[in-house]
């Protein structure tokens, strides 16, 4: 599987299908799609000049003037549309409201049908929820984002955690604005094409659908049924898919991992396989991105809420999640104590495999973890050896050992690296040098095992007393072995994805700082 990964929700690859009918549950982890449900965007240019019929001071004067009441009749047809699609009677939820319930509410029981038609939105006048650098995102586009952030993210709606949604639904769509901005302006400076085409986004249609075992058909009646128009779903797919493109294509071939990293990754590996090792997942919430440590606590609960109640892990996390593993479904894969922040790595100490953490707050942001599996230490790790040995019989004297001893003690200073050390050690007499070469740690003797389970890569032990002689060994390399260690080419990838995910999250932030952004 690919982990090309380009940071929070503005990218995939080789992500997990979303479930959107009744059996949303927890994917196999095992299987894969080329994409996901995203991001949306595009239709709203069009929209925008559509709203925007007088000047922008008088657009935004009259937003203000009916935005809490636009916004609640929105919220409130969000709110019937779910009621629709649990199969609820319309009358046991709206008992649930308070006094300040929409009009719905007091509906005749022989109207009640109306309640579930997803046509309730319509008459709705649109009104401006953001402006990005003189682009209007419209009240109408905001409830559009809601409704499909809810249908691949199966998340129901509730009077609680509606404002989260609404808020996660807004971020999404400015970022997207400031994405197809930059990515218009690069296709005319340039004369290059980057924006994804009509024929690419039916492609990716096909994808969904065939990874949720649909035809595309059932899949674009699916989201209608919900109140989702098509065109906002193939705007956010056009948007995401043209933004990855970029950075990949910008950056994906200038991208060096040097053989330095890959090693310095498996030693890593190594050290940790001693170590239990956790299989998680994870959804992170950036208090900094989402208005303070209050609010990602606060959403943090919320998703949690929505998890317990059926909501698939995977699905949340590519919606909410602030990390790059968001485009990965949340997959962390295999880590071991030290990979994690300190109140994380606590958390999966008491949690069995199947199990979901509760909110864990970090210096800058919230946690939640869900625990896929769990395995002991293995000992299967493997190192990469050379020695210098001075031979001594197994009866050898007290004076012999004692001279030996002191003649590598005395040499062991000036080895500087593995690679100088057979070329220091052949100008001494007395001593022989040699490539031991690599082993795992469990077939060597005894007292070579402590010597290389606690010595780093590079670092050079004190004398070894064996049958043979005394010995130096210096560790030149270590690894992770057994069936569950990364091949050579899986860490490239996973590191080269790692660091496409920072360039696109900075990307987008130089983007952010340089815009003007009004929200309403």
């Amino acid at each position: 599987m690919s982990e090309h990964v380009m940071g929070g929700r503005a990218a995939f690859a080789r992500v997990r299908p979303v479930c959107l009918g009744g059996d949303d549950h927890l994917v196999d982890q095992g299987e894969t799609s080329d994409l996901a449900f995203v991001t949306s965007k595009n239709v709203i240019t069009d929209r925008a000049r559509r709203v925007r019929s007088g000047t922008r001071g008088t657009t935004l004067s009259m937003r203000s003037a009916r935005s809490v009441t636009t916004f609640a009749a929105g919220a409130a047809s969000i709110l019937a549309l779910t009621v629709a699609s649990l199969g609820l009677p319309a009358q046991a939820f709206q008992a649930q409201q308070p006094a300040a319930a929409p009009p719905e509410v007091a509906a005749p029981p022989a109207q009640a049908p109306a309640a579930a038609a997803p046509a309730a939105p319509q008459p709705l006048q649109e009104s401006v929820a953001a402006v990005v650098n003189d682009e209007i995102v419209s009240s109408y586009d905001l409830m559009q984002r809601m409704r499909l952030l809810m249908a691949t993210s199966g998340m129901q709606a509730t009077q609680e955690n509606l404002p989260q949604i609404e808020q996660e639904a807004l971020r999404s769509l400015v970022d997207e604005h400031l994405q197809m901005q930059e990515l218009k302006r690069l296709e005319k400076s340039q004369k290059i094409t980057i924006i994804s085409t009509d024929k690419e986004v039916d492609e990716q249609i096909g994808d969904i659908a065939q990874s949720n075992r649909m035809s595309p058909d059932q899949l674009k009646q699916q989201l209608v049924s919900q109140g989702i128009g098509l065109d906002t779903w193939r705007a956010q797919l056009r948007a995401d898919s043209s933004w990855q493109s970029w950075i990949q294509g910008r950056y994906g071939s200038r991208l060096r991992i040097g053989e330095d990293q890959i090693k310095a990754y498996q030693r890593r590996l190594a050290d940790a396989a001693a170590k239990p090792q956790y299989e998680v997942s994870e959804v992170f919430l950036d208090a900094a991105r989402v208005g303070g440590m209050q609010v990602a606590t606060n959403g943090a609960n919320q998703l949690l809420n929505q998890m317990q109640q059926g909501a698939p892990f995977a699905a949340v996390a590519r919606q909410f999640s602030g990390s790059a593993t968001a485009a990965n479904g949340g997959d962390v894969g295999w880590v071991s104590p030290g990979e994690m922040p300190p109140e994380v790595d606590a958390a999966l100490e008491e949690l069995r495999p199947g199990q979901l953490s509760k909110p864990i707050p970090v210096k800058d942001g919230v946690y939640i973890v869900y625990l896929r599996d769990k395995r002991a230490g293995s000992k299967t790790a493997i190192v990469d050896l050379k020695q210098v040995a001075a031979p001594l019989a197994a009866d050898a004297t007290e004076a012999q050992i004692a001279a030996a001893t002191k003649l590598l003690t005395d040499l062991k200073p000036k080895i500087n690296n593995c690679s100088t050390l057979e070329t220091i050690a052949g100008k001494v007499d007395g001593l022989v040098a040699g490539d031991l070469g690599e082993a795992e740690i469990t077939d060597l003797a005894p007292a070579f095992q402590e010597a290389a389970n606690k010595l780093d890569v590079g670092q050079i032990s004190d004398p070894i007393r064996t049958d043979a002689g005394m010995h130096l060994i210096a560790v030149c390399g270590k690894r992770q072995g057994g069936a569950n260690a990364p091949s050579h080419d899986q860490i490239e990838n996973r590191l080269r994805g790692q660091q496409l995910a920072l360039i696109s999250k900075r990307y987008l932030r130089d983007l952010r700082n340089q815009a003007t952004i009004e929200t309403r």
